[in-house]
């Protein structure tokens, strides 16, 4: 815990905020408003507000109990399309989630959580009344339910639990964290780590239907270790994916071995789609009949026949090369010619694929026209689209059109009927989260400026007069917040890379800067953190990095520095006051820097790592995560702690704290479980020893990164950082304690 006299000495360099300069308690009023439905007809939408505030009270102690859900408390709106009136669906805000609207438009359903149990409720538009699911005892909705209406609106389908499951897993979870006696084995006696094992439990459940007219429960899938599951709208077809993992999979991150099964109508067996989904990607039409596979460079379509087989067609094909010709020629050609799917039509009459030269649309016959050119993986400067939509008659894709070497986002629509492509928008705005009502006369979608929360609107399908349901945050006006700029610098290598940056809001130049750390940046999307740093008068550059795999470590030292000298060049830093910091990989990365370069008078670590090889089997939580991304993922080093044992000392920044000469402040959460407090403590006492500048502040009850326990440790976390920034790069050097 902190101690008085602790918090005392860091109150004693806080930060003196300007009148005008953003507070951190501001931060917690943040808001932020979402579509969470939009009705078939395009009439009625389904509109969640909630502020930061909202989320406190997060208990980490209980990360890793599969019974415990943190859902934000929110107000819920049903809001007329036409006339933008917002009508309260209940006074103030309740943990709700997963709202739709029934297929009529006329009820709206969702999932809401009380006394630390969840059920659904459905309100009627008409009359404003509520009723909610009354389950037989010792059942219960599923923490982690879907919520879907079926195709008439007179039943609700979700996920169900018994409490024998909930009192066994938090039994479990209890012993592995208080014990008093925890045995851990291994082989055939126990397959799993023990925390994937008890994580691999958000799977166990059943599927039910409940119709709110007679309050009357059928279960449609029986419990099981159900992974996903879709229900045909007649609720004749069942299909999920059955989770048959046999043991903790090394190879593959949080790894599961999944197949997928179906019953049809009466069936009382069990028909077997897929016996495994490994190098599957799958995807299913709406009606849960018809689906679209990717393997091995082709695609193939199938149908859920309502006889005991299923019917399979190959429509896409990578060019046949035999895989004995290994040339440079023929592996370009067979890498060129492999596709990858995309997006499946709604009605399941076509698919969108892809493959290096572009983004194509394919009939279920086989007739392929391609919808947008895709640039070559080393042109930096041709957008790139991506699918967002498709209309649900099946006309119309939606695609974004970003470029890459400035900030001008498009949005596109291409027409399959006339193959035509008409650009919708093509600006500096961010749009995000297009829905399309199924009638095709309404979308809604976020729409947000460079540097400011989203809002959203609803428009046609052309984005024609968009309007805003509601503004969000007016009290962020832009006095308060940085102008961006997105600048390009070549990194030691010479590599062309971005990077974001937010000037001080008091316009001084050249001024105190600070780089926040992780891997690549290019979007100048809102960050509550850089806007209060430019409130207080500081400079704020998020740099991008280029990763080699087998040295993660030279990434940051090669990419940051650059930047810096970038913004130095542009007279906009001040080369003797740069400060660096991270959360998590930034946090990590952010020390690892430190001892590389003596070019930060300040650093603040994050919830970041500081000692490789402890940390490397250091996530009882997780189960597999932190080896697997030393070898295979984030953390690049390439290879296992007995195959390159020079390498983990190599990126174990605690190693070389003798080499630290920049003043560093280390924040962590004391129920961390994603990255546990006491690796990063390595560094305070090793600094300690060396008699170097370091300050540890462990906030006991927090999480990974900003503690969101209470509003008292979220403010103190920022003031503190910002107070550690003013002591060393505001104060000069003469007085520094």
């Amino acid at each position: 815990m902190l101690t008085p006299l602790f918090i005392a000495t860091i109150v004693a360099f806080a930060p003196q905020a300007s009148t005008d300069s953003l507070r951190a308690s501001a931060l917690l009023d943040v808001a932020t408003a979402t579509v969470a439905d939009l009705s078939d007809d395009g009439r009625s939408l389904a509109l969640t507000t909630s502020r930061r505030r909202d989320a406190l009270g997060v208990v980490a102690a209980r990360d890793g109990d599969p019974s415990y859900l943190r859902v934000v408390p929110v107000e819920l709106f049903a809001v007329d399309t036409r006339t933008l009136e917002r009508r309260p669906v209940f006074a103030g805000r309740r943990p709700v989630r997963a709202a739709t609207w029934s297929p009529d438009g006329t009820r709206l359903a969702f999932i809401e959580l009380v006394d630390d149990r969840s059920r659904i409720v459905v309100w009627e538009r008409a009359t404003g009344r509520s009723t909610a699911s009354r389950l037989a005892a010792g059942s219960y909705v599923a923490e982690n339910s879907e919520l879907r209406w079926n195709g008439a609106g007179t039943q609700l389908y979700f996920a169900l639990r018994t409490d024998v499951w909930r009192t066994q897993v938090q039994e479990r979870f209890a012993t592995m964290v208080r014990g008093p006696i925890t045995h851990l084995g291994a082989g055939e006696r126990e397959p799993f780590l023990p925390w994937e094992a008890l994580r691999r439990e958000v799977n166990r459940r059943a599927v039910a239907a409940w119709t709110p007219a007679t309050q009357r429960v059928e279960t449609l899938i029986a419990d099981g270790m159900i992974a996903s599951w879709a229900i045909s709208s007649d609720g004749n077809v069942r299909v999920w994916n059955d989770d048959i993992t046999r043991r903790t999979d090394y190879e593959t991150i949080m790894g599961r071995t999944e197949r997928v099964v179906a019953r049809v109508g009466g069936d009382t067996a069990t028909r077997v789609i897929f016996p495994t989904l490994r190098g599957v990607t799958l995807q299913w039409a709406e009606d849960s009949r018809r689906f679209f596979y990717a393997r091995d460079g082709a695609v193939w379509m199938g149908r859920v026949g309502d006889d005991a087989d299923s019917t399979r067609r190959r429509i896409l094909a990578a060019d046949s090369i035999p895989a004995s010709d290994t040339s440079r020629a023929a592996r370009d050609r067979r890498a060129r010619t492999r596709w990858s799917l995309v997006r499946t039509a709604p009605l399941g009459d076509a698919v969108i694929a892809s493959r290096l030269d572009g983004l194509y649309l394919v009939d279920t016959l086989g007739a392929i026209t391609r919808i947008a050119v895709l640039p070559d993986s080393t042109d930096l400067t041709s957008p790139r689209p991506t699918v967002l939509q498709w209309s649900h008659d099946g006309r119309y894709v939606y695609l974004a059109v970003n470029r890459r070497d400035r900030w001008e986002r498009g949005l596109v629509r291409w027409d399959r009927a006339s193959s035509r492509t008409d650009t919708l928008a093509r600006d500096g705005q961010f749009r995000t989260g297009v829905q399309l009502s199924r009638n095709g006369e309404t979308m809604a979608l976020n729409i947000g400026a460079s540097n400011r929360p989203a809002d959203p609107y609803v428009a046609d399908l052309a984005l024609r007069s968009p309007r805003r349901l509601i503004e969000s945050n007016p009290e962020l006006g832009p006095q308060s917040l940085a102008r961006t700029e997105l600048i390009r610098y070549l990194d030691a290598d010479g590599t062309p890379q971005w990077g974001v940056l937010y000037h001080p809001t008091n316009g001084a130049k050249p001024a105190p800067t600070i780089f926040l750390v992780y891997e690549t940046f290019f979007d100048d999307t809102f960050d509550a953190m850089a806007n209060l740093l430019a409130s207080r008068g500081y400079a704020v550059v998020k740099p991008s990095v280029g990763f080699e795999t087998g040295y993660p470590g030279e990434a940051w030292l090669k990419g940051v520095t650059a930047a810096a000298n970038q913004v130095i060049a542009m007279g906009v830093a001040d080369s003797g006051r740069l400060g660096v910091h991270g959360t998590s990989y930034g946090g990590y990365a952010t020390n690892l820097l430190i001892t590389q370069t003596k070019r930060f008078k300040a650093a603040v670590n994050i919830s970041g790592k500081v000692d490789f090889i402890s940390f490397y089997t250091d996530s009882p939580r997780l189960g597999d995560r932190n080896t697997h991304a030393a070898e295979r993922s984030q953390d690049r080093i390439g290879a296992t702690l007995w195959e390159a044992p020079m390498k983990y000392i190599e990126h174990s920044a605690v190693l070389y704290a003798d080499r630290i000469t920049t003043p560093l402040l280390l924040m962590t959460g004391g129920e961390d479980h994603n990255v546990p407090a006491i690796n990063t403590r390595e560094m305070y006492y090793a600094l300690r020893r060396l008699g170097k500048n370091v300050e540890w502040v462990n906030y006991a009850e927090g999480g990974h990164g900003i503690p969101m326990t209470n509003e008292r440790e979220f403010t103190h976390f920022h003031e503190t950082l910002v107070g550690w920034y003013d002591r060393f790069l505001k104060v000069p050097a003469a007085i520094v304690p």
